[in-house]
């Protein structure tokens, strides 16, 4: 039996049914509906929307960070780090994007899903790995895209593009070492040509 697909708009009023007052803003948009909630209530409102009878989200399908820092281009007001999560419902057929934003840009923290969900647990060690987010309650938040002796957080928008250190196999000490970047950072400026008859353009 195929379950029809719900409107954005009925899942914005079982949404906002089922998290009352645990909603700080909620949208539709492009046809999909974003719900954000505090850091502080963050846990309960997904538990919520897993079980609610009109939400019943039982599957995460994505999980990732974003840097609001430059966000548009403009300076950003507010919290930089956001983890934003996308839920899935096979047996209301219904989707839902939750974000919730880090209180503190120095030590962005948000709870774990993988007491909810266990498949969290590679999503959120990439957020860590590419953000730097730190995720309260997971048990084995390490690296899982860059090397282990990698030095930052590669997504973050003030990352330099040549990154802080380079590897190399050192044939001496039979081992792969780091050193400092030794590319010099540099724009590129594009050469424009002006010449009136080039490549036989006229």
């Amino acid at each position: 039996m195929t379950v029809l697909a719900v409107s954005p708009e009925k899942i914005k009023e079982a949404v906002s049914a089922a998290l009352g007052a645990k909603v700080r803003q909620i949208q539709v948009a492009l046809g999909e509906v974003t719900v954000q909630v505090d850091a502080a209530v963050y846990l309960e409102a997904m538990q919520l929307l897993r079980t609610a009878p009109g939400c019943k989200f039982e599957q995460l399908i994505d999980l990732c960070a974003v840097d609001y820092s430059t966000y548009q281009d403009r300076v950003w007001e507010g919290p930089r780090y956001a983890v934003v999560s996308h839920l899935l419902s096979v047996s209301l057929n219904q989707r839902l994007r939750v974000k919730v934003f880090c209180p503190d840009d120095d030590l962005p923290v948000v709870s774990s899903l993988t007491s909810m969900w266990e498949g969290a647990g590679w999503f959120e060690r990439e957020a860590f790995d590419l953000f730097g987010v730190l995720f309260d309650g997971h048990t084995d938040l390490r690296r899982i895209l860059t090397d282990y002796g990698f030095v930052g957080h590669p997504f973050r928008k003030d990352f330099p593009l040549s990154g802080h250190v380079e590897m190399r196999y050192d044939n001496d000490q039979r081992r792969v070492i780091y050193e400092p970047v030794s590319v010099e950072p540099r724009e590129i400026t594009p050469h424009i040509i002006r010449e009136d008859k080039y490549g036989g353009l006229h």
